[in-house]
């Protein structure tokens, strides 16, 4: 049954942007532009990225705003470390037709994966996910049905209600509809995970990231990166990050 207050917690929860900014030929990557179907009807705009020698190939699953367009750097930066990379618009977001819903989602990030599973010369065996903020709510659902060699989750909440007294603290509990249970969801997984937050974060605060870890089964890994806030993770120490997904991808895949 629809929570009555889901047209609320969508307008909170959803801040899609309809201008892709740049593609990723500014930063001199090979790309193919995608047009994923999904299970419902809606048409989604994505990438295909593949890395000159790959290692290994990477889902990606973005937050609640923006584009796949703000996201170029990162895609570089898989790239250069050796993973192709398929990234996607959500329903609504972007070039994508609909508009964004939890169930949504899911539905979007299956397409997505249909689609990875299907570029020429992709193992499946070789297949990580990598979600940021709600991308990361969005992958957990994934893995109860599809799990991956491994999951990397980035400033990830342990749900939507936990995120909401977060960011809205007036807002009250029964307003917010109980949606993407990550927290519930990662006791259940199947696949290696590395969690990655930053311990300023504005908006979802180290304690999701320190509850998610501890849910978790093994093996599991929580790296934390001081003076990091939500949306600069990365930019706080790149050569760290990308020396993190190197290793986790060593670990999990054997390179």
């Amino acid at each position: 049954m629809r929570h009555p207050a889901a047209p609320i917690l969508n307008a909170l929860t959803f801040m899609p942007e309809r201008q892709v900014s740049r593609t990723p030929a500014v930063l001199g990557l090979s790309y193919t532009d995608l047009t994923l179907r999904t299970d419902d009807g809606e048409s989604l705009h994505g990438w295909w990225m593949p890395a000159a020698r790959s290692r290994g190939h990477i889902l990606f699953a973005h937050g609640n705003g923006g584009t796949i367009g703000d996201r170029v750097p990162i895609f570089a930066m898989l790239n250069e470390i050796g993973f192709d990379v398929l990234a996607f618009d959500y329903r609504g977001y972007g070039r994508s037709t609909g508009r964004p819903t939890e169930h949504g989602t899911y539905l979007d990030v299956r397409a997505a994966r249909r689609s990875l599973l299907g570029q020429r010369g992709v193992d499946p065996e070789r297949v990580l996910y990598l979600g940021k903020s709600l991308g990361g709510g969005v992958m957990l659902e994934l893995c109860t049905e599809h799990p991956p060699a491994g999951l990397i989750l980035m400033s990830t909440f342990t749900g939507i209600r936990d995120a909401a007294r977060s960011i809205y603290p007036y807002l009250p509990s029964p307003f917010v509809p109980d949606a993407y249970p990550s927290l519930r969801r990662i006791r259940t997984l199947r696949a290696p995970v590395l969690i990655m937050h930053g311990d300023r974060d504005e908006l979802l605060p180290l304690r999701h990231a320190e509850r998610l870890y501890a849910a978790a089964p093994e093996p599991k890994r929580l790296e934390v990166f001081p003076g990091a806030g939500h949306n600069d993770l990365i930019a706080t120490d790149g050569g760290r990050w990308m020396g993190l997904v190197r290793g986790f991808a060593g670990d999990v895949l054997g390179t």
